[in-house]
């Protein structure tokens, strides 16, 4: 398999759903760029941009953050944009892809289980199609694992598969968790990965032998036995508040282990001093409860107490259910939450944002010990290889959904109503 080489660059992505930006994050740390990125909430966008300028990692080249829904990539309004961003890709560093996450709770086993009809199933349908109007070189798709693993939602993965294949893709598949990639969260994911056969007359070949272990660090570590189970925490017996003991590792864990764990994690990034270390939902009921819960005690609805030699369950916070904190009475901060998704302690969300959108742009994120292996293996798999140039299919089109009643209360507003403003004219790309 051909390997990269340090005279070109790896190559460029579009990054659609971008929330916060650790997917692109991921990316860019393997060594790819980021040609122009998309979200359509302003808070998410506005962090994305935030988050960089602190890190002084630079823009996507084609400037802020396009906050525009991806129908507009489909309808005309920003697919100039979209098509001069590729086209600067691929003459910069040979190849472009498309990565990105629909919003996935129509799909998720914890959700209202809509699918492909509702609002947010529709958007993994555009997604989809957007990769087959426009054929980028190769993409990457990532969703909840209810899409995959709930009956009711398989039979649509199965079809999204079958269109990416006829879209002239080389596609390959797989669930992956979190936690065996070096991050301290069993976060379980359906990952989708294609390479188009116009671009790469070897596609088949490249997802046939997409290395998708190739980056496991911690194989295996969700089935050791050493993971503790609850404990109940020390307690100041004059006020009940809880007591900060040292709790020792458990026998035999060992220091592989122990890089995937709360506490580790903590320590590692300084949370404690972060600034959105303040940045935490205070408990105003229920609080004999949370002083009830174990620490490790995850298996309430509500009041899940996190275990400092344990991987935290998945970071994904409705209702500001957010976790409790191992071994105080409260729950977590953005900071900590920040730090279950692997992010370096110089990530940071700005003070703009509300408490809420903090923990749904960190919550709804792919973590980024993640995103850097599967930006690893697809850097891998392309290798040195130069895509061959070729159009977007002009007759490929929206897929319609199938009918569904709505209410009349619920019937949309006319299109003009809900128009958004076109976003600014990229600059010329391909001049620099």
């Amino acid at each position: 398999m051909p390997n990269k080489t340090a005279a070109r660059p790896a190559p460029g992505i579009i990054s659609f759903f971008a929330g916060c930006g650790i997917l692109d994050l991921g990316f860019e740390t393997t060594g790819f760029r980021v040609w122009l990125a998309n979200e359509i909430f302003p808070p998410f966008a506005s962090a994305y941009e935030h988050s960089r300028m602190r890190m002084d990692i630079p823009p996507p080249v084609g400037g802020p953050v396009v906050r525009a829904p991806i129908e507009a990539f489909l309808d005309g309004r920003e697919q100039g944009r979209l098509e001069a961003a590729m086209a600067g890709a691929r003459a910069a560093a040979g190849a472009v892809g498309f990565v990105g996450g629909p919003p996935c709770p129509d799909f998720s086993i914890a959700g209202k289980q809509a699918g492909r009809t509702g609002d947010r199933g529709r958007l993994t349908q555009d997604y989809c199609d957007l990769i087959g109007i426009m054929r980028p070189d190769f993409f990457l798709f990532e969703n909840v694992k209810g899409l995959k693993s709930t009956v009711k939602h398989r039979a649509f993965f199965e079809e999204m598969l079958a269109r990416f294949r006829d879209d002239g893709y080389a596609v390959t598949e797989r669930t992956v968790s979190a936690v065996e990639y070096g991050a301290p969260q069993d976060r379980q994911r359906v990952i989708v990965v294609g390479f188009h056969r116009q671009a790469f007359q070897d596609a088949d070949a490249m997802a046939e032998g997409f290395a998708w272990n190739s980056r496991v660090t911690h194989p295996g570590a969700l089935a050791a036995e050493v993971w503790p189970s609850a404990e109940i925490l020390d307690r100041d017996p004059a006020t009940g508040a809880a007591a900060h003991t040292v709790r020792p590792a458990p026998p035999g864990m060992t220091d592989d282990l122990k890089e995937l764990t709360v506490g580790r994690w903590f320590e590692r990034n300084g949370v404690g001093t972060h600034p959105n270390a303040g940045d935490v939902f205070q408990v105003k009921a229920g609080l004999g409860r949370m002083r009830a819960a174990r620490e490790g005690d995850t298996s309430n609805k509500s009041f899940k107490r996190l275990h400092r030699w344990r991987y935290s369950p998945t970071v994904a916070y409705g209702n500001n259910e957010v976790h409790l904190h191992p071994w105080l009475d409260r729950r977590l901060s953005v900071a900590e939450a920040m730090a279950l998704q692997s992010l370096p302690r110089e990530f940071e969300l700005p003070p703009g944002m509300t408490l809420s959108d903090k923990f749904k742009t960190i919550g709804n994120a792919v973590p980024l010990k993640l995103a850097a292996a599967l930006a690893a293996t697809v850097a891998d798999a392309i290798g040195d290889r130069v895509a061959t140039p070729f159009e977007r299919d002009a007759d490929r089109v929206r897929t319609p959904l199938p009918a569904v009643p709505v209410p009349p209360e619920h019937l949309p507003e006319p299109e003009d109503a809900r128009e958004l403003p076109i976003a600014a004219e990229m600059p010329d790309l391909l001049a620099a």
